[in-house]
């Protein structure tokens, strides 16, 4: 039976909704920074004082249970809740002191980051960054989870209990073989992607999304494009360089991934597309300011690594 007058401790709460996003244990305790006995016994401690089995672990697989699932919304606002008072109470020091858990999409990481690293050592010499890359979806979870503080990702979004600022806009260029016609060409109008045989990123990748946007603006088709399919930007220009397709890629994207004298550069007509990238946080985060300096010094260092234009 449950003892009533348990109650949780707040690193309990956040190994559960770790565990319960992530369906793995060991990715779970890599997240929070702890060893994984460690997380174990946690989430056993958890579930002894509330007198529920909240996750089901066998050697294939992690599941929530329907008891985990009635209590996860209870957990999340809990953390969150728990995390604006550690931010207002933080005082002078600010959110941008100690350990920060950076949440970057797959498609800004490689290309952002060599710049915003130091840019934020030298800006901030207090603050511990921890940089967590996932997809889109996986880090809005962990933004609402507690499991990272933040998240620079494409914005707009519509999604539930988090608040963007737009930072940067960047335009999209297209990578073809360096034999292909296009080759070098400028000015190059959107339906252009009708004939093209487009490489795709894998479902999960907001830049997928924003192309299958960009094709059926211009009604290309999109079932069915392409025969190769990537799990990450730099597979698909690899892919490009072996002559299997053409891809859509940000300018960010364009110095570091054409390195290879197999690819070349085609760009669009105005009005070009391309994306915004923003600053993601909890909409119960305080410090507002303070997380405004930190989007300034990401869209200063877009601006002066791949002339993206701030917002």
């Amino acid at each position: 039976m449950a003892d009533h007058r348990f109650v949780p401790s707040l690193m309990q709460l956040r190994v559960f909704l770790a565990v319960a996003e992530r369906l793995h244990f060991r990715s779970a305790a890599e997240d929070l920074g702890m060893s994984q006995p460690s997380l174990s016994q946690a989430l056993a401690t958890l579930e002894d004082g509330l007198g529920l089995h909240l996750v089901e672990r066998s050697t294939r697989s992690v599941l929530v249970t329907p008891a985990g699932h009635r209590l996860l919304p209870y957990a999340r606002a809990a953390v969150t809740a728990m995390d604006a008072v550690a931010d207002a109470a933080a005082g002078s020091d600010g959110p941008l002191f100690g350990s920060l858990r950076i949440g970057v999409i797959p498609t800004v990481a490689p290309y952002l980051l060599p710049g915003l690293l130091p840019a934020l050592g030298e800006r901030f010499p207090d603050l511990r960054p921890r940089v967590v890359e996932d997809q889109t979806a996986r880090l809005l979870d962990g933004l609402r989870s507690g499991v990272i503080d933040l998240a620079i990702m494409a914005v707009p979004t519509d999604a539930v209990g988090v608040a963007a600022t737009p930072l940067y806009s960047e335009p999209f260029a297209l990578l073809v073989p360096a034999d292909h016609e296009l080759a070098g060409r400028e000015g190059l109008p959107l339906e252009i992607l009708v004939d093209q045989p487009l490489l795709m990123l894998d479902e999960g990748h907001c830049l997928r999304e924003q192309t299958v946007e960009l094709c059926r603006r211009v009604s290309a088709p999109v079932l069915g494009r392409g025969e190769s399919r990537a799990a990450s930007l730099t597979t698909a220009v690899r892919c490009v360089a072996g002559g299997l397709g053409v891809a859509l890629v940000p300018e960010s994207a364009v110095g570091p991934e054409t390195r290879d004298p197999g690819i070349a550069v085609a760009r669009f007509a105005d009005p070009v597309p391309g994306r915004t990238i923003g600053l993601v946080l909890r909409s119960a985060t305080a410090g507002a300011e303070a997380y405004g300096e930190f989007g300034r010094v990401v869209a200063e260092v877009a601006v002066d690594q791949f002339d993206a234009t701030p917002v």
